[in-house]
Formats: structure tokens, sequence, C-alpha cells
């Protein structure tokens, strides 16, 4: 050491010592410090060198010198780890994903600094396919080589499903669940999915999924099940190659001779089986989404299209197509808007309302008490017009940033279909009564103006059949 350096020296140990950063106690370290450190902090799962050694296993995983089948066998080795890990531990691995296997960021800023540089010369293609490179994360090739593991895509379905209830908390999970849902959009694509036939002779660990997945009418009994697969039934799922043996989504239908107009007489165990040979009509009462893992992967509009299709080819007496839907969000929409409602009454109708309740001037809270008596009110109840009317309304109206409010309206106009008709108690089972008052809907496919309704949709103006539209306010 010089005179120079070691007087430099001195004089900054003379001078006092920087404040270190202000650290909110409760502040999680970043993985690289945790993979520094020697000692693990509360509430952290794995210790630095439990942490280091996992590294050091998912490092192996996209190691470029490996073959694909290698790096499967090391990703079997994470996966085992992981069926043994604790909810905190694996929330470790996927912070370790999100930053240790992230894009190389100066990477990223020369390809686009260089890409910005030769734009509109003869240079810009080969610029383009190096800023595409660059935003090529090591992780995106780990989760490939997961997924040459038979069950490795199963593996990171499920790893996704737990992932998305942690979204909300730990922003630092959101790279992880983009490049997840990017993957299965093309991994899921409709030339990879095959549709298949679920009936009564199906395995039974098949129709065992098909009572834990029905999502919108529970599958009380295995009779209950019998009767959606009986012979004036069918049902039909989507499969994927590798997952075999776990539908997608499925939906289910039943062969009829009139739109359906409630759920008791297709769901009725006891009721005669129909002659499907004089069937006119196809009615989709059930569509479930099996893996949570998938959201955001959209299969149902495919799914009615290459099931209408099947039907159309087996039985060509069919003429229309339709659903029997719930309204799922009817009664949450009207205990918040039946006051605006009422207010856009004319007076006299509004008078009839009120002698019809009880009272002179009928206010929100009046039609409120009505919907807990739903079942009871006749034909001809101003109170029950009043509900139609405000069903109509929330259908036919109401948008969420120029998309359908209620979320099984998105999906069937999304798709096509035109709100048909309004089925008082169609639903007077106690879930249907809690979401909608019991009123159900029928959504038809008319199969010459899909592409004009789906066009309406898009443009914010619900198509609607003429008696739905005399409803309306």
């Amino acid at each position: 050491m010089n005179a120079t350096d070691w007087i430099a020296r001195s004089l900054a140990l003379l001078k006092p010592a920087a404040k270190p950063p202000a650290v909110t106690p409760d502040a999680p370290r970043p993985m690289a410090e945790r993979l520094r450190a020697t000692l693990r902090r509360e509430p952290e799962a794995l210790t630095p060198s439990a942490l280091r050694r996992l590294l050091a296993q998912l490092q192996a995983v996209v190691d470029p010198h490996v073959s694909e089948a290698e790096a499967g066998r090391r990703a079997q080795q994470v996966m085992a780890w992981y069926g043994t890990a604790t909810a905190a531990e694996r929330r470790d691995l996927w912070l370790l994903l999100v930053e240790q296997f992230a894009p190389d960021a100066d990477e990223v800023r020369a390809a686009r600094e260089h890409y910005d540089a030769v734009h509109g010369t003869p240079e810009q293609g080969a610029a383009e396919i190096r800023l595409r490179s660059a935003f090529v994360s090591p992780r995106t090739r780990m989760l490939q080589r997961f997924a040459v593991d038979p069950q490795g895509l199963h593996f990171l379905v499920d790893l996704r499903a737990e992932l998305l209830p942690q979204l909300k908390s730990e922003r630092r999970l959101q790279p992880l669940d983009a490049e997840l849902a990017a993957l299965f959009s093309t991994w899921f694509d409709l030339p990879f999915l095959e549709l298949r036939r679920i009936s009564w002779d199906s395995p039974a660990s098949l129709i065992e999924k098909l009572i834990k997945y029905e999502a919108v009418h529970d599958i009380r009994s295995w009779a209950d099940v019998k009767n959606r697969l009986d012979s004036d039934r069918r049902c039909y799922g989507f499969f994927h190659p590798r997952m075999p043996n776990e539908p997608l989504i499925f939906v289910e239908v039943a062969l009829i001779d009139h739109l359906a107009g409630g759920i008791g007489p297709l769901l009725d165990e006891q009721a005669a089986v129909h002659d499907i040979g004089k069937a006119t009509t196809a009615i989709f009462y059930s569509i479930s989404n099996t893996q949570t893992g998938l959201r955001g992967v959209s299969f149902g509009d495919s799914l009615i299209k290459r099931v209408v299709e099947t039907l159309r080819a087996e039985f060509p007496k069919l003429k229309q197509f339709a659903t029997l839907s719930p309204i799922p969000g009817f009664r949450a929409w009207l205990t918040k808007n039946a006051g605006g409602m009422l207010a856009r009454m004319p007076d006299k109708a509004r008078a009839e309302l009120g002698r019809a309740l009880g009272t002179k001037a009928p206010e929100a809270e009046h039609v409120l008490a009505a919907t807990e008596r739903v079942l009871t009110l006749e034909e001809k109840s101003p109170a029950r017009q009043f509900l139609l009317r405000c069903a109509a309304e929330y259908l036919g109206r109401e948008l969420d940033q120029g998309r359908p409010l209620d979320p099984v309206a998105r999906f069937h106009l999304g798709n096509g279909a035109r709100v048909e008709r309004l089925n008082w108690a169609g639903d007077p089972s106690p879930k249907g009564l809690k979401q909608s008052c019991g009123l159900m809907v029928n959504y038809l496919y008319d199969l010459r103006r899909l592409d004009k309704h789906r066009a309406m949709t898009v443009a914010g103006r619900i198509p609607l059949s003429s008696e739905v539209e005399r409803l309306l306010l």
C-alpha cells in the first residue's frame, strides 16, 4: 500500500459510518439476499442452505447441456420434493423461479436498443429475432422441461391452482403465473384436445370425477348420475393426451322436444326417458370447468361448437340448440339497484306494485322482502312482473367495461347466443333462490346468426328475443 492509498483509507475511517437503508421489519427479503445469508429469519420456510440446494436442482433441470430426457428426470426429482413440501416451502420454490430465472435485463435492454436502432432497415428482422430471444426466460425453458415428464403437465396445472389465490397478497409471483398461463394457452389449444363422450359405461373413476367437478347443479347420488347419462342425455368432455383421465371441461345435454323452462324435470330421476328419435331440441344445462389451474384458458366456446356438430351428425332432426342457465349475479345486483329500478317505473305501474306489496309507496326494502317468497307469487302478480323486468334489465343492459355483467351471460353471448327467454321458478333450489330469486334463462344458439349476435355483443348491444325486449323498462 502506497502513501496515497494509506491516507485515503485513513480519512475514510474518520468519516461517520453511513446509515444502513431503513428496512421494514415485516418486509420479505429478496431471494438473492436469502441465498447469500447464513441464518433463516422468521417467517421464512427454507434455510439459506436448503434454498441453495433447491436452486442447484432447478439449475440442473434447465442446464442446456443435458438432453430433454435427462432434464425431465431431474424435473421429476424436484416434483418429488414438491410433493412432500409444506405450503410455505412450495412458496419459496415459486419465488426462486420468479427471481432467479427471469430474463436477462441487460440482454433485453441491449436487444431493444439494437432493434430501435435498425428499425426500418434490412437488419430489422434479425434484430426482432434477437429481441424475442432475449425475452425468453430460463424460467420458460424450465417449465417446458417439467412438461417432458408424463406427469409434468398435470403437476404444472396443479401448481398454478395453488399459486392463483396468492397473487393478490404476493405480487412478486405474478410473472410466474403469467408465464404458466401463456404456456397453457399453447399446450391446451384446440388441435391438441380430444372430445369424448362420458357415458354410464365409462370407467367408474371418470364418472366419480363428473360428480366431483359438477359446478352448476350438484350431483346428489349415483341414481342422479345415471339419470344424467341416460339414453336421452349426452355428456361430453375435452381431454388432453397428457391428462387422459382428467376432463378439462364437460357439458351435460338433454335431448327433448321443447325449450326447457325449469331444471327440475331435467334432474327428475323418476321422469320418463324421452324418445330421442323425436328430439328437436338440445338443452345445454350444465357446463363445468374442472381445472382451477387452467383459469383464463377458454375451452367452453370450442366445446359447445364441437358438441353441436357431433349432435347434428348423430341426430339430424335437431333444430334448436339452447341452454337452461342460472343467473348467478342477479340477486346481488337487485339488492343494490332495486331502488333505481323502482324510480324508473311509470307512476301507475308503481302504484299497482305498491298495492301488491301492501304499501302505498313501494321502496327497495319492500321489493327485497318479496324476494323471500317468490315461489308464492302468482303469475299475474305485479311483484313477479317487476322481478322479471329487473332480470331483463340485468341481462339486457348491464355492462362492465363493455361486456355483459353476468358471468354466464358473458360466456354465452360472447359465443354468439342471444337471450331468448326468462323462466320463473326455473331453479327453486336454495342455491337458485339465493343467486337469482329462482329465475333461469335460455340462451339460444341460432346457428345462422352466431356471427351477428357476437358482433352485437362486442359493440355493447345485447341480442335479445322480442319476448325479453318487451320486459325492458
